[in-house]
């Protein structure tokens, strides 16, 4: 099996040294790249191509949400776990605005990592799960317009609607509910809206609100 690999960028050693000691233990990751500031940190993503780079939110230079903007534009391929202190809600769109797939709070790292990385590696959005509880409760700055009056969603519209939230391609959303793509499209677009969502981060949104991005039990 080819290892998952990973780049980590935070600027506090022992942070570095505590997921290090983590990943080393694992045969199916491997740790391609290191660094502590911003800067050094897109060099080092754009020069190993890693599977996933974990930024921490917080850098010295300048902040892991503009690093994740910066790779998401150089290196697309690259996937994205933010790690953070901000246990807010709010923080959480913005993230994924900015192109991480997964926001992990460092106090859960340890237990919560490598599920992360296992779960942003097969294509899906990961929210750790002290997060996913609090933003699954409706809340004014999750609320969207139309929401309430833009009528219900079919089963098949709201099963298109939360794979894309969690993730998944039109053509992996084809493959899991045995339709095709065209019909993915128009579920998605009717879905979209009946809900006023005009985007993918709309999409994402709305599914945090309704806890599809919840980890399972």
């Amino acid at each position: 099996m080819t290892p998952i690999r990973i780049a980590l960028v935070d600027d506090h050693p022992v942070v570095l040294a505590g997921i290090r000691a983590l990943l080393q233990g694992v045969p199916e990751v491997e740790l391609v790249g290191e660094a502590n500031t911003g800067a050094a940190g897109l060099k080092a993503i754009c020069e190993c191509m890693p599977d996933i780079a974990v930024i921490d939110l917080s850098l010295p230079d300048i902040s892991g949400m503009e690093l994740a903007r910066r790779v998401s534009r150089r290196c697309p391929e690259v996937k994205i776990i933010a790690l953070t202190v901000h246990e807010d809600r709010a923080y959480v769109h913005p993230v994924l605005e900015a192109g991480a797939r997964g926001y992990l709070l460092k106090r859960s790292a340890a237990e919560e990592l490598l599920r992360a990385i296992r779960a942003v590696n097969q294509g899906a959005i990961y929210l750790d799960p002290a997060i996913a509880e609090k933003a699954s409760m409706s809340a004014p700055e999750f609320a969207l317009a139309g929401d309430s009056e833009g009528g219900e969603l079919s089963r098949r519209e709201e099963d298109v609607l939360k794979l894309v939230a969690q993730g998944f391609s039109n053509k992996q959303i084809a493959g899991e509910l045995e339709v095709s793509v065209k019909s993915v499209e128009t579920y998605k677009a009717r879905a979209s809206e009946k809900k006023g969502l005009h985007s993918r981060a709309d999409i994402v949104r709305y599914g945090i609100t309704r806890g599809w991005l919840a980890a399972p039990n």
